[in-house]
């Protein structure tokens, strides 16, 4: 029987326990609303993952995501970019020969985009 997806990722946490499961999720999610923010189905660069990261997990859990990213082991953008050699390891992505693990070091600061650029609407009525 072959492994499911899941059953991969499972097994690429348990040899790198620096993430957890939903991580790996998460980078999924991310890379289909990167391309749906893109408006094209085509390769996704690092930097352009880390943003549709960015911009998911603040609309996903606002004022939290910095919380949730590290909770999951996610600190940084190069977080980002382990987790997707992780999954290129085992056939889960695909890359192009330009790419790198370098496309995604210091692409933002988590403080900036999950703390200091927050806006929050405290609003009772946002009318």
């Amino acid at each position: 029987m072959e492994e499911s997806p899941l059953d991969r990722i499972r097994e690429i946490a348990k040899r790198d326990p620096r993430y957890r499961v939903e991580a790996y999720c998460f980078i999924f999610e991310a890379l289909d609303h990167t391309l749906k923010k893109l408006n094209v189905h085509r390769h996704v660069t690092g930097q352009e993952l880390c943003g549709g990261a960015k911009d998911l997990a603040i609309e996903k859990f606002g004022p939290l995501a910095k919380m949730v990213l590290a909770h999951w082991g996610v600190t940084r953008t190069e977080d980002f970019g382990a987790i997707v050699f992780n999954l290129l390891e085992v056939g889960l992505m695909g890359k192009t020969s330009e790419d790198s693990i370098d496309d995604f070091r210091a692409v933002y600061d988590f403080d900036d985009v999950f703390e200091r650029n927050l806006k929050i609407d405290v609003r009772l009525d946002p009318t």
